[in-house]
C-alpha cells in the first residue's frame, strides 16, 4: 500500500512542514487563519462550524468528487480572522469511505487542491472521550498545531464524567478548550483561545518517544498500542461515574428481541401513523377554512379580471392546498424526533438489520433509509458512509422507494376524499390503516427490489453493522421544538418558492390562450395545459387518470407535493361558476373521480419518481446521468404496471 492510500502508519505520520502564521505589514494584525475542524461522526462538529460562521459559509463540491465541500468565515472578539474548512466526519485516518479520504488526504498534505490547515481543532464528544481519543492521537501524530475541543461538555457534567483538562492538555501536548455547540455562547472559549498568545504562535505538538511505534511492529500491533494510549490517557485524565445498566439491558431485552421487538416497533409505526391524522385534523380544518375565506375575499374585493384570477385561482388555490397538510407533516416529525432523541431508533436499526440482511441490504444501509422517510436527498447523501459500493449504490437505488414527507400531502389528500372516517375495531382510525398500509408498501417494495438485485450478483457477503447503542434518555422539549421548526421552515420555504413558482407558471398555461366565444365548457379546456392534459391523458387513462391528473402530474415531477398545488389550481380554473366547491379541492375529487382512480393514484405514488432533486442527487452522487436514468425508468414502469393492476381490481370489485 502506497503512502496515498495509507499516510498515517498506527499513530504515528510523518510530520507536516508548517509555515508560521503571517504577519501584516502594519499594525501587527495576523492574516487569516487557515483551520479546520475535525472530528467523530456524531460529535456536534457540524454544530459548532454553524455556531462559530453563522451565515458566513460557502457550500460547494471537492472536485471531482461528490463530497461536501463546507467553508465559513469567522472574527474573533480581538478581531482575528479566521478561515474555518469543516471537514467529512471521520471515526480514523485509515479511510474506507470517500469522505474520510478526503479528510485523511487535506490533513496529511496528499490533496491536489486543499492545502493542510495551519491550525486543526480537533473536536471530540466529552460524553464519549474514550471512543474519540483514537482520531485525537492519530491527528496528532501529523505534526500539526492542534487545539482540542471538548464539545458536549455541559452534557458530560451532567452524567457525572469529570475530564481534568490539565492532566489530558499535558498528556497530548495540546491545548483543551470547552465547548456547547448549540448554544448561543457555547464557542466563547474556543474564541477567547484563537486570540491568546498561544494560538497567535502556533507549535506543533512535541515528540512523545513514548507514542512512537516500535521497529517491526505490525498495523495489529500498532493499532493495539494506539488503544492502550487511548485508555492510558482516559486513566490520567478522565473520572467516568459507575454506570448502572440494568434498567437499559431490561428494556433491550424486550425492545431487541426478534419477536417481540419486532412486534413493538410495528405497533410503534402504527400508532405513529393514527395519530398523523387524529391530532392533525382540526388545525387541518382551520388551515383550509382561513384558505377558502381567504381566496372569497379576494375574489370579493377585487374587480374580474387577470390578476384575480392569477392570486386566488393561482397563488391561493396552489399554495393552499399543499399548506393545510403542515399539522400532519409535525406530528409525522414529532414522533419521529421523539425516538430518535430517546435512543431507540438505532435499537430498532440493529433490530432490522436481520430482516435487511435477508434481501441481500447491508446493515448500514439502515440509516440512509431511515432519513429518506424525511426526503430521499439527504438519504442518498447518508449513504456516503458506506464503503461497499455495490452496497451503497443498492441503498441509493431504492431510497426512493421509503415514504418521504413529500408524499404525505398526496396520500391526506386522496385519503381524506375517498376513505371514509371511521373506527374499526372500535379501536383504529381507517384513514390511519390506509396510511399506514401505503408506508408498509413502500417498504416491502424496496425489499423486494434489493432481492431481485442480491439475486442477480455472484458476491452475496454482508457488511455486518456495528454501532453503539446509546443510554435510554427522555427526550429534550427544547430540542423537539427546534427540530419542529425547521421541519415547518422548509416546507414554508418550499411552499413559498417552487410550489409558489409552479403554481405560477401552471395558471398562465391553464389560462391561455383563451377558449374560443360561446363554449359552455370550463376555459381551462382549451388552454395549453387542457391539450397537454388531453395528449397524456391517452397514455395514462388504462391506468384511470383522467386529463386534470395528467396535467397535475408534469409540474408535480419538480417535487410530489406540487401535485396538490396543481391539482387545486387546475380545479379551481375547471369550476363553472362554483367557486365554492372550487375551495374545496378535497370533496370536489370525492365527487369527481372513482375510488378505482383514487387507489390507482395512491399507488402509482408509491413508486414514481416524481422528485427531480432526487434524480439531481443520484446524478450528483453517482457522477453520472445513467443510473438517474436507470431509476427514473424502472420506478415509471413499477408505478404504471402497480397502478394498472390496481384499477383493473378495483374495477372488477365494482369500486368504478
Amino acid at each position: 500500500m502506497n503512502a496515498r492510500e495509507n499516510p498515517v502508519a498506527g499513530a504515528v505520520a510523518q510530520p507536516i512542514a508548517i509555515q508560521p502564521v503571517a504577519q501584516a505589514a502594519s499594525g501587527g494584525s495576523q492574516a487569516a487563519l487557515r483551520a479546520a475542524l475535525l472530528g467523530n461522526p456524531n460529535c456536534g462538529k457540524t454544530a459548532l462550524f454553524n455556531l462559530l460562521t453563522g451565515a458566513r459559509q460557502k457550500v460547494a463540491n471537492y472536485a471531482g468528487v461528490t463530497v461536501e465541500r463546507k467553508e465559513g468565515w469567522l472574527t474573533t472578539p480581538g478581531k482575528r480572522r479566521v478561515r474555518l474548512l469543516d471537514l467529512p466526519g471521520t471515526y480514523s485516518l485509515h479511510a474506507h469511505s470517500e469522505d474520510e479520504r478526503i479528510t485523511r488526504d487535506i490533513v496529511s498534505g496528499l490533496h491536489a487542491r486543499e492545502a493542510p490547515p495551519e491550525l486543526l481543532i480537533s473536536v471530540t464528544d466529552a460524553t464519549h472521550l474514550r471512543l474519540n481519543l483514537r482520531l485525537v492521537l492519530e491527528a496528532r501524530a501529523l505534526g500539526l498545531p492542534m487545539v482540542l475541543v471538548l464539545n458536549m461538555s455541559d452534557m458530560a457534567r451532567r452524567q457525572g464524567i469529570v475530564v481534568d483538562r490539565e492532566k489530558l492538555s499535558q498528556a497530548l501536548g495540546v491545548p483543551v478548550v470547552e465547548s456547547v455547540g448549540v448554544r448561543q455562547d457555547g464557542g466563547k472559549e474556543l474564541l477567547a483561545w484563537l486570540d491568546s498568545d498561544e494560538a497567535r504562535n502556533l507549535q506543533a505538538p512535541p515528540v512523545d518517544e513514548r507514542w512512537k511505534p516500535k521497529a517491526g511492529q505490525s498495523a495489529k500491533e500498532q493499532l493495539l498500542a494506539l488503544h492502550q494510549q487511548v485508555a492510558d490517557i482516559m486513566r490520567i485524565a478522565v473520572q467516568e461515574p459507575q454506570t448502572d445498566t440494568q434498567r437499559d439491558d431490561r428494556i433491550d431485552a424486550v425492545v431487541l428481541h426478534p419477536v417481540w421487538g419486532t412486534l413493538l416497533l410495528i405497533v410503534t409505526l402504527f400508532l405513529m401513523f393514527q395519530a398523523v391524522f387524529s391530532w392533525a385534523q382540526p388545525v387541518m380544518d382551520g388551515i383550509e377554512g382561513a384558505v377558502g375565506s381567504f381566496g372569497g375575499w379576494v375574489k370579493d374585493a377585487m374587480p374580474e379580471g387577470m390578476l384575480r384570477s392569477l392570486l386566488a385561482d393561482g397563488v391561493i388555490a396552489g399554495t393552499g392546498a399543499v399548506l393545510v397538510f403542515l399539522p400532519q407533516i409535525l406530528v409525522l416529525f414529532f414522533f419521529i424526533l421523539v425516538l430518535e432523541d430517546s435512543g431507540y431508533l438505532p435499537r430498532a436499526a440493529f433490530l432490522l438489520d436481520r430482516i435487511m440482511g435477508t434481501v441481500g441490504l447491508s446493515g448500514r444501509s439502515f440509516i440512509p433509509l431511515l432519513s429518506s422517510f424525511a426526503c430521499a436527498v439527504p438519504g442518498i447523501m447518508a449513504t456516503r458512509s458506506i464503503s461497499s459500493w455495490r452496497d451503497r449504490l443498492l441503498t441509493i437505488m431504492i431510497a426512493p422507494l421509503m415514504t418521504c414527507s413529500a408524499r404525505l400531502p398526496v396520500y391526506a389528500l386522496l385519503i381524506g376524499a375517498f376513505i371514509p372516517e371511521k373506527t374499526v375495531a372500535g379501536l383504529f382510525n381507517l384513514q390511519g390503516l390506509v396510511l399506514f398500509g401505503l408506508y408498509i408498501g413502500g417498504i416491502l417494495s424496496a425489499m423486494a427490489v434489493a432481492w431481485v438485485a442480491k439475486l442477480a450478483r455472484t458476491n452475496k457477503a454482508r457488511t455486518p453493522l456495528m454501532m453503539e447503542l446509546p443510554a435510554y434518555r427522555w427526550p429534550s422539549p427544547r430540542s423537539l421544538a427546534l427540530g419542529l421548526y425547521e421541519r415547518a421552515m422548509i416546507f414554508l420555504r418550499r411552499v413559498g418558492g417552487i410550489i409558489l413558482t409552479v403554481s405560477i407558471v401552471l395558471w398562465f398555461l391553464a389560462s391561455y390562450p383563451a377558449a374560443p366565444e360561446g363554449v359552455t365548457e370550463a376555459a381551462i379546456r382549451y388552454s395549453f395545459a387542457g391539450q397537454i392534459g388531453r395528449w397524456l391523458e391517452v397514455v395514462l387513462a388504462p391506468i384511470g387518470f383522467n386529463w386534470q391528473i395528467a396535467i397535475a402530474l408534469v409540474p408535480g415531477m419538480a417535487a410530489r407535493e406540487v401535485a396538490v398545488g396543481a391539482l387545486g389550481t387546475v380545479y379551481a380554473l375547471s369550476a363553472s361558476g362554483d367557486d365554492a366547491m372550487a375551495q374545496q379541492l378535497g370533496p370536489l375529487i370525492a365527487h369527481s373521480w372513482s375510488l378505482a382512480t383514487a387507489l390507482s393514484l395512491l399507488v402509482w405514488f408509491v413508486f414514481a419518481p416524481q422528485c427531480i432533486s432526487t434524480l439531481a442527487m443520484v446524478k450528483r452522487e453517482t457522477n453520472g446521468w445513467r443510473y438517474p436514468l436507470i431509476m427514473a425508468g424502472y420506478l415509471f414502469a413499477l408505478a404504471y404496471l402497480a397502478a394498472f393492476v390496481t384499477y383493473r381490481v378495483a374495477l372488477a370489485l365494482g369500486w368504478g
